[in-house]
């Protein structure tokens, strides 16, 4: 038995991969070519994003042999996208099942780049890594500098005009929506971007500027402008942005942050023990529901 044959998440990316073959023909080469033709998901998703990535100039073959590498070598890596693509189960009340994230989700996407050009980045490749940037900001528009640092389970929603900088930090099990900017103030040199926390939700239009920390488990209403320090398990809103609430965090067994307040996370197609984000994020730090005034 291999390493592969024991991710779950990998059998059940192939398992969901063959029903909707059968359900759905004129997607089989597809699927074939994201999925099914490849040993293991760092394979797959190599492939998969050199294919919307490559240019006539950077062909795809040595594209996703590029990726495929950087992911290899770091299995850590890896960690971190079977943590991202169960988040998008776990917290997007329209998605039923992984195959569905893992495909069709471009904030999945322009993270798992990022992830790539980060591994890039680090090694001493800053060429491939820009490289990687440009193309991720002209396809998906999500403009990620390789530099900045990201833990695992984050969830970027519909991700379109998602600005991240270098120096930034950003926790595990972190949601965003589209338009958040984790940008500088234009005042500053070296470390100038924020540190966002474990567990924190930035609803859309959310600009967080400076070398700020936003701390664990923490909100930030949807158009707010946040210039200073926000506090843990606290709700913020408004421009500037004020604390309007703070509130002890709830039990491991509550609800993650959705973007529709009114909707829990619904179990995917695939069985729960297949998507283990929800357990490890709840034991590593406590999540609390969504504040519904913040979504407008």
């Amino acid at each position: 038995m291999t390493r592969e044959d024991l991710d779950p998440t990998w059998q059940a990316l192939r398992a969901q991969a063959r029903t909707m073959q059968a359900r759905e023909p004129l997607l089989r080469w597809m699927l074939d070519d994201a999925v099914l033709a490849h040993a293991d998901l760092a394979g797959a998703l190599a492939h998969m994003l050199a294919d919307k990535l490559c240019t006539q100039a950077v062909a795809r073959e040595p594209l996703a042999r590029a990726l495929a590498d950087a992911f290899h070598a770091d299995p850590a890596s890896m960690v971190a996208s079977r943590r991202d693509v169960a988040a998008i189960v776990e917290r997007d009340p329209s998605t039923d099942e992984l195959l569905a994230g893992y495909l069709f989700h471009k904030g999945f996407h322009a993270l798992q780049a990022h992830r790539a050009a980060h591994l890039h980045w680090r090694g001493g490749r800053h060429g491939v890594a820009a490289f990687l940037q440009h193309r991720t900001s002209e396809v998906f528009a999500v403009d990620i500098h390789p530099a900045a640092r990201i833990g695992a389970g984050v969830f970027i929603d519909h991700a379109t005009s998602v600005v991240i900088g270098e120096t930034a930090v950003v926790g595990d099990d972190v949601s965003m929506l589209q338009e958040v900017t984790l940008g500088g103030t234009g005042k500053e040199k070296g470390d100038r971007h924020p540190k966002v926390g474990n567990g924190v939700l930035l609803c859309a239009g959310a600009k967080v500027l400076g070398n700020i920390r936003i701390g664990d488990g923490a909100q930030v209403g949807a158009g707010s402008v946040v210039l200073h320090h926000v506090r843990p398990y606290t709700t913020v809103v408004g421009v500037p942005a004020r604390m309007v609430r703070e509130f002890a965090p709830v039990a491991a067994s509550g609800p993650l942050p959705v973007d529709d307040p009114a909707l829990h996370p619904r179990d995917p197609i695939a069985p729960r023990e297949l998507i283990p984000t929800r357990e490890r994020a709840a034991a590593s730090h406590p999540i609390h529901p969504i504040d519904p005034s913040l979504v407008g």
